[in-house]
């Protein structure tokens, strides 16, 4: 008993140090965050201390020879643009439920679907127009006269020329080709045409207004050759103008996909109710005519 009684007053004294010790040491670290020169001394060696932790994150001399910096920085990155499209995605999920939504509510007709045919460019011509291509796919593979061409990055052009087994697509680079277009933000319409620097040039602008720097330029619908809607490229600035950097030349995989140009059927001619009636009126009014002329004049029969 006495034994264990001296040996809690021997541990007394080391937990009273270690509680003084401790509430010294938090008040010199108070005075080193109050203090500012406490601090200017200490400032050096914490600096210091903060370089060599830096200095050992940073990759080895062997990661950069090896590549696997350049790798792991990659992966990074790609990690990063990941959860940006998944913040993307879920914001389009809910626009394009919202949107339908609002076409069932509104009663909306939208574009009938189309089929279109995949081509491989064969060659490109220099023929009848500056800036065209040979596809391998023609009537005999459904592509239809009058269809347009577009590939992953925007629209190509339309077919001028249709074969049997081949066409020849007239692009929208070209000087010939006039494609209506409008602002994808701005709204503004316009006829676009290719020039010799690559670029497309807007004509026939309205007075008022422009289009934006850096919007994209879609195809307006008019005309009944392209639907409303294809991505033809981006508005820049050159010289002082503003012109079109055309999306098809970022989609140069050697194919482009032949699709039948935009074509509203026209309304059967049949009668209405009302003409259908008056039609029979009119055949009874002649029966009558010619009964009574005919009571008239007994010879005439």
């Amino acid at each position: 008993m006495a034994r264990m009684l001296g040996k809690r007053l021997k541990g007394r004294p080391v937990r009273r140090y270690a509680l003084f010790i401790s509430l010294a040491g938090l008040f010199a670290i108070l005075l080193l965050q109050t203090s500012p020169r406490l601090r200017a001394m200490i400032d050096p060696a914490r600096t210091v201390a903060a370089d060599q932790l830096a200095s050992s994150a940073r990759p080895g001399l062997w990661a950069q020879i090896t590549g696997k910096a350049a790798r792991d920085e990659r992966i990074r990155e790609l990690e990063s643009e990941v959860r940006e499209l998944t913040r993307y995605r879920s914001v389009a999920i809910s626009m394009a439920a919202r949107l339908e939504a609002y076409e069932d509510m509104l009663n909306i007709m939208g574009e009938p679907p189309v089929r279109g045919v995949t081509a491989r460019i064969t060659t490109e011509t220099n023929g009848p127009f500056r800036e065209a291509i040979l596809v391998n796919a023609g009537s005999l593979q459904g592509v239809e006269d009058g269809a347009y061409a577009e590939n992953e990055g925007g629209l190509v052009g339309r077919v001028v020329q249709l074969g049997e087994r081949s066409a020849r697509v007239l692009l929208v680079t070209d000087f010939n080709s006039r494609v209506p277009v409008m602002g994808e933000a701005s709204g503004m319409r316009a006829i676009l045409f290719g020039d010799r620097d690559d670029l497309g040039t807007l004509t026939d602008l309205p007075e008022r207004g422009s289009f934006i720097l850096g919007e994209r330029v879609l195809t307006s619908g008019e005309g009944g050759i392209f639907p409303r809607g294809i991505v033809v490229g981006e508005v820049v600035e050159r010289s002082g103008d503003l012109r079109v950097a055309f999306g098809m030349t970022r989609g140069r995989g050697g194919f482009v996909r032949l699709m039948p140009s935009m074509k509203i059927p026209t309304p059967e001619e049949l009668p209405t109710e009302i003409e259908a009636v008056d039609a029979e009126e009119e055949g009874e009014t002649g029966a009558a005519e010619e009964g009574e002329a005919a009571a008239a004049d007994p010879g005439a029969l």
